[in-house]
């Protein structure tokens, strides 16, 4: 099965894009998605246009089954929206005992309904990031063109062997690899952080996938609550993210995946 976090401790990162655009590829290849969005900014819901029966937080505090929380967004793709008050699920379990494992015990019966799960999560260390990491024990990041959006990339590699070495024996949360976004070659900073982007995937072993060129359309897909598959299908960044989709599942699936060389896409 797939499980995967999308997680950058910086914002603007493009997670929620991420997180919503590989969903709907996996759709559209038959595969059973369900998505969470651990973020109580709620991007997920506003980016597109859904008007969920109800949210994590009531999943998490007043018990719902998922079903009930759950808004279907296309056929095979559901979404567990989050807003403002997922912080306050977050504050009342927190000192729960093994809290971290919230979301392993959430999902546990209703996971074999999908083939795919996707967590998005905010863009900090906190409880939802760790319970996502220990459930899907898999992290994609997600990586803007400037140095912050880099070091937010760092830290969050770093979250991972933290936890690998804090919590219980035979847990191991592996970075998938570092996603290059919003990439646009005129700009000068981009090979910087491209020639940065390569010397961490060498020193952390962690690979680095094909970019997401810059485009228009996500930002107008987004404005028009629409996936960027149904606002325009000849998406450049679509294109990519199509091929990060194959990437991912032939990597869970069929054979470990090549990483893309960044310097030569």
């Amino acid at each position: 099965m797939i499980r995967i976090v999308i997680a950058n401790q910086r914002g603007g990162s493009a997670k929620s894009t991420t997180t919503a655009t590989v969903a709907r590829c996996f759709a559209d290849r038959g595969l059973r998605v369900l998505v969470i969005d651990a973020d109580p900014q709620g991007s997920l819901a506003v980016i597109l246009g859904l008007s969920p029966p109800a949210f994590l937080n009531d999943l998490l505090m007043e018990k719902l089954a998922i079903r009930e929380c759950v808004v279907s967004a296309r056929p095979g793709l559901d979404i567990v929206c989050g807003n403002r008050f997922t912080t306050d699920a977050e504050t009342k379990t927190m000192g729960l005992p093994g809290s971290e494992f919230l979301f392993r015990h959430m999902l546990l019966d209703c996971e074999r309904n999908y083939d795919a799960v996707l967590i998005d999560v905010a863009p900090s260390i906190s409880l939802f990031q760790t319970c996502a990491m220990v459930y899907t024990q898999n992290v994609l990041v997600p990586v803007d063109m400037d140095i912050l959006s880099v070091q937010g990339a760092t830290s969050t590699i770093h979250a991972c062997e933290t936890l690998n070495r804090m919590l219980e024996r035979g847990l191991n949360i592996r970075t998938l690899g570092m996603l290059p976004v919003k990439l646009n070659r005129r700009l000068a900073v981009t090979e910087r952080v491209l020639d940065t982007l390569a010397a961490i995937s060498e020193r952390r072993e962690v690979p680095v996938y094909g970019p997401i060129r810059t485009d228009q359309s996500v930002v107008r897909a987004a404005a028009d609550r629409q996936f960027i598959a149904d606002y325009d299908p000849k998406s450049k960044a679509l294109e990519d993210y199509e091929q990060l989709a194959d990437v991912l599942i032939n990597r869970f699936g069929k054979a470990e995946a090549v990483p893309i060389n960044v310097k030569t896409a």
